[in-house]
């Protein structure tokens, strides 16, 4: 009942929210809210599964944190002011004329206004590629580097023991990131759009390197993983696990920003939605597996979250391209299937032990 307690705070913001939903837009807001709540929690499950490897080794105080400052930043700075500085950094259009458009959207869901210009929605989904090549580039540094170290337990063992044999090679997930952007840009991209590409790539390459070594400075890395999960991190160190985690959200948070606006094109509704609903129950997942000690427990649920971050990540490497886009539902099982079959493989490895256990039993007396 204790651990339960965790998902109180999330209640309480819920019900908040449905309230000013339906203040703000009745009971079309409260449907919308909802169904924007469960797309964020089903797209960021795995998003949890990560965060609790984190925050496992941080201390109580910095998991409040998390739970706290960290959702005032995913609800205002991912879900509303992050959609308004794309447009201002890829439109040219500052943040108070975007609210202005996201505000006063032109009628019937039209994409255009009656003088022709572009509304807010069509702006979003125009700057996407460069949202995808950012954050496919972040996801896959953290995949690779998650499959390419040499680690004691194996969940697809046919694959991640040779994997981990030729990650010995020095930067290796950094080439073959870098090479996945070059290949990309070269054969999805239309030469117009090739150089923008790639700088948001190369950032977001950048932006990996740049807070896992900041990691590492501050003894918080691991084999490559990203931070890790030394002792319980404090100070500077947890600091750096933070500011982790939230570079994590934000990675993850762009499909659920982007998937909404095939619900609403109301940045309140979204803010509401996807911020203080969804993100806020996935950091009460992310909390309670920690004391729940469930990563401890199904010892193959890290790898399944890691393998459906790969999954993610080539999901948006391949939609910088707009002709392969990929329905949101399919995103958001992908990583439901992949953590589903590592929870079942760790209760059947778990089984086995204690089988294995039982037979030997006796022997040892």
């Amino acid at each position: 009942m204790a651990q339960l307690r965790v998902f109180a705070i999330s209640i309480l913001i819920t019900i908040a929210s449905l309230i000013a939903a339906f203040v703000y837009d009745s009971w079309q807001g409260v449907a919308l809210c909802l169904i924007l709540g469960v797309l964020e929690v089903s797209l960021s499950f795995d998003n949890a599964v990560i965060n609790a490897t984190v925050l496992a080794r941080m201390s109580e105080f910095w998991q409040r944190i998390f739970l706290t400052v960290g959702v005032i930043i995913a609800v205002f700075g991912m879900r509303l002011l992050f959609p308004l500085m794309i447009i201002w950094i890829t439109a040219h259009r500052n943040p108070i004329e975007a609210f202005r458009l996201a505000m006063n959207p032109p009628a019937h869901g039209a994409e255009h206004f009656a003088d022709g210009s572009p509304s807010y929605e069509l702006l979003l989904k125009e700057a996407h590629p460069q949202i995808a090549a950012f954050g496919g580039m972040f996801l896959l540094m953290l995949f690779l580097n998650f499959v390419l170290s040499d680690r004691d337990v194996n969940w697809l063992a046919w694959i991640e023991r040779p994997l981990a044999r030729v990650g010995r090679l020095e930067q290796l997930p950094v080439i073959l990131a870098a090479g996945t952007l070059v290949l990309v840009a070269e054969y999805l991209v239309a030469d117009a759009h090739r150089a923008t590409i790639m700088i948001a790539g190369v950032l977001g390459i950048i932006t990996y390197i740049g807070v896992d070594g900041l990691g590492r400075l501050f003894h918080t890395g691991e084999d490559g993983a990203g931070p890790s999960t030394a002792v319980a991190a404090t100070g500077k160190a947890a600091f750096f696990l933070f500011l982790y985690l939230e570079v994590l959200d934000a990675s993850f948070s762009f499909d659920g920003v982007i998937g909404a606006f095939a619900i609403t094109a109301d940045p309140i509704i979204i803010a509401l939605g996807l911020g203080f609903i969804g993100s806020m129950f996935v950091r009460s997942i992310t909390v309670y597996l920690v004391r729940q000690g469930t990563l401890s427990d199904y010892r193959y649920l890290e790898h399944g979250a890691y393998w459906a971050i790969g999954a993610l990540a080539t999901i948006m490497v391949i939609s910088i391209n707009p002709d392969y886009e990929v329905d949101e539902v399919v995103t958001g099982l992908i990583g439901v299937v992949f953590i589903g079959a590592a929870f079942i493989s760790s209760i059947v490895a778990n089984r086995r032990d204690r089988r294995r256990e039982a037979t030997n039993a006796p022997a040892a007396r």
